[in-house]
């Protein structure tokens, strides 16, 4: 069979891999089918001359079954599975460490194929087990706060590695344990590789693949303008949650620099008339920060400013990273805070930070080699 028959006509479907036993330098053109959505890995089958019902099994094989060889795929035939081979190929992740924190909370630390890092995070909850995704390696955003923009941005991950995430941490948890949510609010901003993040979360939410209810996954943004009016055209199956931080454009951009590019005020404006389906809410989350954002005028502020939109806010009291010089609030000005939202009507959530211990919080992820 030739190898590259499958790609004619389909020269988007390709990317390049080392081809295992071959030396290194020779190079074979084979497509990672984790960095397929449906149509496209069905458009690759048939290219083939496979049937639609094909994609059905291999999407069942990867994403519910977590196979990582085509051998594991018994329904399809060896003749099936030996063309798959030379045309193709199945990624993994394997975590180079991970940690866990007395409240349960775990974090991975992965090495992706360039030899770049990132980490995950595991939040167990009462009813929930929440797994943080990261989107990129490192990020270009360089907010105050967050550890991970110290590190400028490296790269976009591939949806594969995205979705290898979640097949690693899953491939851990014990028997009769599932993943309830996904948040990406790992390493990255997602909007900023937005190709690969929205065809990710569609598999995540795909009834043949993961089968997360589209509730269940939520996307996590610093507040792109521009990949917000784009979304804003699409039918998006995610919950939405934008960084705010503050009630006012100075602290903002003291906080977040991008806010002197995209403003406070367009970003609310956009939420003002963004197409939420029924009984959806904007989440916005509020990092709260000793003597920046954290007095009763700023909670009135907020008040103000989300007046009208659809949403609830998520207050995050500051994890306190070394080597960045601020603090967290008092626990009585978090409540005086939380209590002024909720006394103008607003749903307002304190958010208990797990994992701090092995900067695993928000704002701690890193993905050095070694524990910090």
């Amino acid at each position: 069979m030739d190898p590259k028959g499958p790609f004619r006509g389909n020269p988007g479907l390709s990317i390049r891999t080392q081809v295992e036993g071959q030396p290194s330098g020779q190079e074979a053109q084979r497509v990672d089918l984790k960095n397929l959505s449906p149509s496209e890995l069905n458009q690759f089958l048939q290219s083939f001359g496979k049937e639609r019902y094909r994609t059905i099994q291999i999407l069942r094989w990867l994403y519910q079954k977590g196979a990582q060889s085509f051998d594991e795929m018994t329904n399809l035939s060896k003749k099936f599975r030996r063309e798959l081979s030379e045309v193709s190929f199945i990624s993994t992740l394997h975590p180079l460490r991970v940690e866990q924190a007395k409240d349960g909370t775990k974090k991975f630390l992965f090495q992706l194929e360039d030899g770049n890092r990132i980490e995950s995070v595991l939040i167990p909850d009462k009813t929930r087990l929440t797994l943080c995704l990261s989107t990129q390696v490192g990020c270009a955003f360089r907010c105050r706060f967050c550890l991970t923009g110290t590190l400028g941005w490296k790269r976009d991950l591939t949806v594969s590695e995205i979705l290898n995430q979640i097949l690693a941490a899953r491939k851990m948890l014990p028997d009769r344990t599932s993943l309830t949510n996904i948040v990406l609010m790992g390493m990255g901003e997602p909007l900023a590789n937005y190709e690969n993040t929205l065809k990710a979360i569609a598999l995540m939410v795909c009834p043949d693949a993961f089968k997360f209810s589209s509730r269940r996954v939520t996307l996590s943004t610093v507040g792109l303008l521009p990949e917000l009016e784009r979304l804003s055209k699409e039918k998006i199956s995610f919950r939405l949650a934008i960084s705010l931080n503050a009630s006012e454009e100075e602290t903002r951009t003291f906080l977040m620099p991008i806010n002197r590019r995209y403003p406070l005020k367009k970003v609310l404006d956009l939420c003002k008339t963004f197409p939420l389906r029924p009984r959806t809410r904007i989440t916005f989350e509020y990092v709260m920060i000793e003597g920046i954002n954290d007095s009763s005028q700023d909670a009135k502020k907020l008040l103000r400013i989300v007046k009208g939109i659809p949403s609830k806010i998520n207050l995050i009291p500051l994890n306190e990273i070394p080597g960045i010089p601020l603090k967290k609030p008092s626990e009585e000005k978090v409540k005086r805070f939380q209590e002024i939202l909720m006394e103008g009507g607003l749903t307002a959530i304190v958010r208990t930070s797990k994992g701090s211990e092995i900067s695993a919080a928000c704002g701690q992820l890193l993905a050095k080699e070694t524990p910090q």
